[in-house]
């Protein structure tokens, strides 16, 4: 399977203690490169999804999100440890009479503070399963996502081979004919030129001139990547380094064609094929 580098899932799950929420969303990159946002509570768990994450993906700019929400009736039950909260409260306001510029403890700090909630407090180890159990969910769907954009991605680029073909089939019967015409043109303009020079002389220009015309090669060379080009899409995989490399060989093809061209419907050729190239190549840089 082709697959894009860019991709996007979310799944929730809810719990007896509150609901996880993993979201994970990946853009183009060189490399595989991993950003998470993970609660504090649960940063243990970054390790082991980056292990998971890196198992099944190549390459990309990957932003994983992970968050914990104690339900509204769990949040209802807990109970703050009130000796803890007298402790908490007398620490600040004698910190604050000490140095009135510090900042008051905020809500969400005492209510995270260790032991606040005693037993009643959510065992974040026990959740390691279901976390884990909804990574996996999570990065089923964000391969899919990526999947279809790359199956999406891949038709493109088999159209735009397709019409390079039709353009080197177009062009080449026509080529030989051409330069036939265009190397007459050119060894009466040499006998204008040279007068008295000898007829070995005048074919040996006409000769040197007609071997730097030749496109030949380069359109076997075009037709040669092309083949290769549609292979690596069969075979599938993480195969954007490879692609982005052929396009590069082509696009010297093209060059050199343009080039050496000597009349203007290989010019134009050369023109168009280098169009299609760089909207290959534009696509294939969203390949894995």
């Amino acid at each position: 399977m082709i697959s894009s580098m860019t991709g996007y899932a979310v799944k929730t799950r809810d719990i007896e203690r509150g609901m996880l929420q993993l979201e994970l969303k990946s853009v183009n990159s060189r490399y595989l490169d991993f950003h998470f946002r993970v609660a504090d509570e649960l940063r243990a768990l970054e390790m082991p999804l980056r292990e998971l994450l890196a198992a099944k993906l190549s390459r990309g700019k990957v932003e994983c999100r992970l968050s914990f929400n104690v339900s509204a009736a769990r949040a209802e039950q807990l109970q703050p440890n009130g000796d803890l909260l007298t402790v908490l409260q007398g620490l600040n306001a004698r910190i604050r009479s000490e140095m009135p510029e510090a900042a008051p403890l905020s809500v969400n700090e005492v209510l995270r503070w260790p032991g606040m909630f005693g037993e009643q407090g959510v065992d974040f180890a026990a959740l390691t399963p279901e976390v884990m159990a909804l990574a996996r969910e999570a990065l089923a769907d964000f391969i899919a996502t990526r999947g279809r954009e790359g199956e999406k991605l891949a038709a493109m680029i088999v159209d735009r081979v397709s019409a390079m073909r039709d353009i080197v089939a177009r062009v080449a019967p026509r080529i030989p004919e051409a330069q036939a015409l265009f190397t007459d043109k050119l060894r009466q303009r040499l006998i204008d030129a040279l007068g008295n020079a000898s007829d070995e002389r005048i074919l040996q220009e006409v000769a040197v001139f007609a071997t730097r015309i030749d496109v030949a090669e380069e359109l076997s060379r075009l037709t040669t990547h092309l083949d290769e080009v549609e292979r690596i899409l069969k075979q599938g995989g993480a195969c954007g380094k490879r692609l982005d490399f052929l396009m590069q060989e082509l696009n010297r093809e093209a060059n050199t064609l343009g080039s050496k061209s000597a009349v203007t419907e290989v010019s134009q050729a050369a023109m168009d094929l280098k169009l299609l190239i760089e909207q290959m190549r534009e696509q294939i840089q969203n390949l894995e």
